[in-house]
């Protein structure tokens, strides 16, 4: 092999080279590759012994493949050694080309370095080109074929078959298999990471569908309902998907539901919610619309399904039948707002009802009404109130506001909303009376203020809210002869009596007792005169219990509601008014109303 003049040596020598590196190319796993480089070495290229030194993540060097001796190979696989010794190794001897030879007589210095070695003594060589046991001969394997790529590992080789140092063909046929065998490592390693990234990939598509199935029967079998909405886009909030559970909740089969959103079957007055907790997540109580058009309540929970690379995708909501807690807290809340013995509003809820109505800023007194200010021009009117108000706050007679914008014989049926623009506008400067800072403010803030009607025989036509106090007439009688049971039954039927006897939207409120109270709005002085004759005479008829026919009496007094005084001065002067009233008849006429 060594005889450069033999033609015929060199080529049963790069035949042997091209079968060991076809062999290469058939090893199929990563150690299998290793092991066929080793013995290709003492196969196919002349060596009695090779080992493979593997470099690992940490850049120390393995001995991962021995071939040639089992003695060799029992001691050196699987030791390492460091990048460092390596390196020394590589950077000493003779350079032949990318091989590294290191004579006997340097090696010496490396015999008690932790690179792993299979070395004896032997005699001097007998002449110049003769092998010795100590002499060192190393092929360095690169990533990308040459010396300056990647290190990958080194091909140590020992005991040439003839004995001898290889001439220069023996250096190039083992430089060049060095250099597939670095081909064939990268691509063994390649393999290798394709291997397990599959095995990766196919695991976390098994750990996917697993979850998939694990959620499809979560979802389906839920005993709560469960929907899949879009999100963003046109179809944004539609339900893509919902559960048996929540079809039987709403009635509705899952194709039809397909068909809507949640803003499609929400209570109106629940949809500032439901877009609250869609945009957001989190969660939520509101009424859905079942398939008979009754609503249900329910708790929604929210969670955005969200994707890394585009954002949020999906909604995945929780419906929860919340149907009877509600119903519970309802009545628990009407049994602290309502008399359990009548079921009318309680003194509590009557105090909140008509604090609702009145603010602590005082109106000036009301003296303009549909005389002055044009028929259908009274405090009810916006343009009335808005007139009304501008010349209370200037301080200046309301026909100087009238004649002054030209609104003489206005009859409330045109009205030039630019000069009521400017002549409420004027209101608020001080041109008109020279208005402190503030005082012009009740004319634009959102309160809606209560006026009470002006004192006096003559009705001005102004409407306010009318605080009827009524004060049963021998109850007490009542109850001291025939028991509480007839008493109660009493208060029953009179609190139904008042119920009817009024608008919807009044309120009859039980103060306590046999005290009743009625807010009525939009009502003048004699709407409220007629009210209080009506109610008293709902009253009077015999009420029949047991057997036995009772009567009662009613006094009644008549208060009005205005900002600037509290609700308890308001049924503090209706209470008042009820005992002058229940004073100003004779005893043996209260009864008898």
């Amino acid at each position: 092999m060594e005889t450069e003049s033999e033609p015929y040596i060199r080529l049963a020598t790069l035949r042997q080279l091209h079968q060991v590196v076809a062999e290469l190319n058939t090893a199929r796993s990563l150690a299998e590759t290793l092991q066929t480089v080793a013995d290709g070495v003492t196969q196919g290229l002349g060596y009695e012994l090779s080992a493979v030194n593997l470099v690992r993540p940490d850049g120390d060097l393995m001995v991962a493949a021995v071939s040639g001796s089992p003695g060799a190979e029992a001691l050196m696989s699987g030791r390492i050694g460091s990048r460092e010794s390596w390196e020394r190794r590589l950077t000493m001897g003779e350079r032949w080309g990318d091989l590294r030879f290191i004579p006997y007589t340097e090696g010496w210095v490396l015999d008690d370095d932790d690179v792993p070695q299979w070395h004896v003594a032997g005699p001097a060589p007998r002449f110049p080109d003769e092998w010795h046991p100590m002499d060192r001969l190393f092929a360095p394997m690169h990533a990308t074929g040459s010396t300056h790529g990647e290190l990958l590992g080194v091909i140590s080789v020992d005991k040439p078959r003839n004995g001898r140092r290889p001439g220069a063909w023996g250096r190039e046929a083992l430089q060049m298999y060095a250099f597939h065998s670095a081909i064939a490592i990268g691509n063994a390693r390649l393999r290798a990471n394709m291997q397990r990234a599959l095995v990766r990939l196919e695991r976390d598509q098994q750990a996917l569908r697993a979850s998939e199935e694990s959620f499809r029967q979560a979802f389906e079998y839920a005993p709560s309902g469960m929907a899949i909405a879009e999100m963003g886009g046109d179809q944004h909030g539609r339900l893509l998907r919902t559960n048996d559970a929540l079809c039987r909740l709403l009635g509705r089969s899952a194709t039809a539901l397909r068909r809507y959103s949640f803003s499609d079957i929400v209570h109106p007055e629940d949809m500032g919610t439901l877009l609250r907790t869609s945009a957001e997540g989190g969660r939520a109580e509101l009424r859905l619309a079942r398939r008979d058009g009754t609503y249900m309540w329910v708790s929604l929970r929210n969670s955005v399904v969200a994707d890394a690379a585009i954002g949020p995708r999906f909604l995945l909501t929780h419906v929860e039948d919340i149907e009877e807690r509600k119903r519970h807290e309802f009545q628990l809340a009407h049994r602290a707002s309502h008399d359990s013995l009548t079921g009318l509003p309680n003194s509590a809820e009557l105090r909140s009802r008509l604090s609702a109505r009145l603010c602590g800023r005082p109106p000036q007194p009301a003296y303009m009404g549909a005389d002055a200010a044009g028929p259908g021009l009274d405090g009810a009117h916006p343009a009335g109130a808005a007139i009304k108000g501008a010349a209370l706050v200037g301080g200046i007679e309301p026909d100087a506001y009238v004649q002054g914008f030209g609104l003489d014989g206005f009859d409330g049926t045109s009205v030039d909303l630019g000069d009521l623009g400017a002549l409420v506008g004027l209101a608020g400067t001080e041109s008109l009376g020279g208005l402190p800072g503030g005082a012009d403010a009740s004319l634009f803030d959102h309160h809606v203020h209560t006026f009470a009607p002006a004192e006096g025989e003559e009705d001005d036509g102004t409407k306010g809210l009318a605080v009827l106090f009524c004060d049963l007439d021998g109850f007490k009688s009542i109850n001291d002869r025939f028991g509480h049971h007839t008493g109660d039954a009493v208060l029953i039927e009179v609190a139904r009596r008042l119920s009817h006897g009024v608008r919807d939207g009044d309120t009859v409120a039980r103060l306590g007792g046999d005290e009743f109270v009625v807010l009525a709005d939009g009502l003048g002085r004699a709407d409220a005169q007629d009210l209080a004759v009506r109610l008293r005479n709902a009253i009077i008829p015999p009420i029949r219990f047991e057997g036995r026919a009772v009567r009662v009496g009613a006094s009644f007094g008549i208060s009005w509601a205005a900002c600037g005084m509290s609700a308890e001065e308001v049924l503090q002067s209706a209470d008042q008014r009820m005992y002058v009233e229940k004073r100003s008849r004779s005893k043996a006429n209260r009864r008898a109303g």
